[in-house]
């Protein structure tokens, strides 16, 4: 039995159902309505489902289905559930970027919560940016919250071999540009690379935010594991369902759970696991809304202690998430990693991280692997910094080539995506290897919503020539599937006059990620000059949400979350009224 906290009469939910009055009169007249009696809401939590199904939603496509065993769950443990379709944001479909709609469906989240007679929540969410949006919006509002994870989707498969979300559209795309596959073969990995529903099976931004999300304590011991099409994950949801319910009783709140210690936790395990880079910014986006002071030198510290012992794809040069499962999943790995977590962290099991552990087993030592034998000795991120970079940029380096992890070559540099896209094709384009492409006007309010454009293709003349990785800079994002020497989320972003608007085509870029350092090498003086000289773009929105967005946007140091919605920026909302 759970250790109940509160009764009955304490419900969030009692404000709508229970008084003796009109308006209570006509909510409890609308349930009727739909067909319910007394007997099953009275007394009982009501458990909101936010579920981000829908048609245009690949990664989701079992939400459907999967919130029944959800409801399932919460009518066991003597719930009354009641779905909530949110936002969803289809990182296959949606455009500009899903980036652009992340506080959008974080918003949407905290009203419907605020808004509506419920006690807790159950977050159905899994594709890139569904995980940090919901959690934002559930932050927020305070209310107890479990995050129930989509799951990766099954191994691709091509001719006998095995594919890659992301990672091997990159790489066949290259091959196919370089005139080694046929169409027909395209055709046919195109097909054979998404074979069931779920996310991305790649160490990608959604396999990287759900294990965040589990690493904070925010989902059931090994849930973001679990594959979307295994039954566990039927199982899982149904015992998020029953959890739910308990947490209610027990009045366990995300306030209780998101600690500083837990988002420490959740950066160790994201280094570990060979994260994507679009980690931080919605870990630090999230860590502001629980009113924790998270930022980069958080990653630096964690870059430099833990290593990456998660031989997946695209930092592991083999397996994905579906072996990751096999292998012992989240849980084996956090075993392994143990010394430098705060295993007394809550989590919403009511038990701590450790005990959630204790138990927990590596089947494979190749899938994870040991602390003395990781695949890259430093975590999976790197945090540089320099004259053109003040406030911060963020390289993978467990997955680009390592002669570029010390390099010096010149800029080549595009003001936008479409220029630097019909370039890329050109045959007499002056570029070399050793150059340094350069993207910019592609931030937070520059892209607009910073998209996934930081993996910049490598020039068709030097794919021809056998070049698969060159340094390519921007203060875009890219996919977590990605890979290479790509430098992102330059900040301050070029568009609003950060260092980037002033390289000039030839200016000579050095970095060095052993010493976290980027620089454009040109005097101060030099800088100073191009800097008087700069000319703001042209305003990207006059009116709509995109006006509001490039109003409020935060750089990605801090985010990228609206200024308005941080925990820091007024007196938190109270209770609507209900008269």
């Amino acid at each position: 039995m759970t250790d109940k906290k509160k009764t009955p009469e304490m419900l969030r939910s009692a404000r709508w159902f229970a008084p003796d009055d009109l308006r209570a009169f006509g909510h409890r007249s609308r349930a009727m309505q739909m067909g319910y009696a007394p007997e099953e809401w009275k007394g009982r939590p009501v458990i909101a489902i936010l579920n981000t199904w829908s048609d245009a939603q690949p990664c989701h496509m079992h939400f459907k289905s999967r919130v029944d065993d959800v409801k399932r769950g919460v009518l066991m443990a003597g719930g009354f559930p009641m779905e909530l379709p949110a936002l969803s944001l289809s990182e296959s479909f949606l455009k500009p970027t899903t980036m652009l709609y992340r506080n959008l469906l974080a918003m949407d989240a905290e009203e419907l919560l605020r808004g509506h007679p419920v006690d807790g929540v159950v977050l159905m969410g899994g594709c890139d940016k569904t995980t940090p949006a919901l959690l934002l919006g559930a932050t927020s509002m305070g209310l107890p919250a479990i995050y129930l994870p989509a799951g990766p989707m099954l191994r691709g498969n091509w001719k006998g071999k095995t594919l890659g979300s992301g990672s091997d559209a990159w790489k066949y795309w290259d091959e196919r540009r370089a005139g080694k596959i046929s169409d027909k073969d395209w055709v046919d990995v195109e097909a054979g690379i998404a074979r069931s529903y779920g996310t991305c099976m790649t160490m990608g931004t959604a396999s990287t935010m759900t294990a965040i999300a589990e690493a904070i304590g925010m989902t059931l011991p090994g849930a973001s594991s679990i594959p979307a099409a295994d039954a566990g994950h039927i199982r899982m949801a149904s015992e998020s369902g029953r959890r739910i319910v308990e947490m209610v009783w027990e009045d366990l709140t995300p306030n209780k759970i998101q600690t500083r210690q837990a988002f420490e936790n959740a950066i160790t395990v994201a280094m570990a696991m060979g994260c994507s880079t679009n980690a931080i910014i919605h870990l630090i986006a999230q860590a502001r809304r629980a009113g924790q002071d998270i930022g980069l030198d958080d990653f630096e510290k964690a870059s430099r202690k833990v290593p990456v012992i998660a031989n997946v794809r695209p930092s592991g040069d083999k397996y994905l998430m579906e072996d990751f499962f096999y292998a012992g999943g989240l849980p084996g790995l956090m075993g392994r990693i143990k010394e430098h977590l705060h295993l007394d962290c809550v989590t919403v099991t009511g038990k701590t991280l450790g005990e959630n552990i204790a138990r927990a087993e590596v089947h494979d030592d190749d899938v994870i692997r040991t602390v003395a034998n990781p695949i890259y000795a430093e975590g999976a991120l790197a945090v540089l910094k320099g004259n053109l970079a003040p406030d911060g940029c963020v390289i993978k380096p467990s997955a680009c080539e390592p002669r570029f992890l010390k390099h010096t070559g010149p800029a080549l540099v595009f003001d936008d995506y479409p220029s630097m896209k019909k370039a890329i094709d050109d045959p007499d384009l002056d570029v070399t290897a050793d150059h340094v492409l350069i993207l910019r006007n592609a931030g937070p309010q520059g892209g607009p919503g910073m998209p996934e454009w930081g993996m910049l293709p490598i020039p068709t003349k030097l794919v021809k020539q056998g070049v698969r990785d060159m340094v390519r800079l921007s203060d875009a994002r890219m996919s977590g599937t990605s890979y290479g020497a790509c430098i992102l989320h330059v900040s301050p972003e070029s568009y609003i006059g950060g260092p980037l608007a002033l390289v000039k085509n030839g200016d000579t870029i050095t970095l060095d990620v052993a010493a976290r350092t980027i620089n454009l090498d040109i005097s101060e003086a030099e800088m100073e000059k191009r800097r008087a000289a700069w000319t703001r773009p042209e305003t990207r929105f006059e009116r709509g949400y995109g006006w509001m967005f490039t109003r409020h946007i935060r750089q990605a140091n801090e985010g990228c979350d609206f200024d308005f919605l941080e925990t820091s920026f007024g007196a938190p909302v109270g209770e609507p009224s209900i008269y």
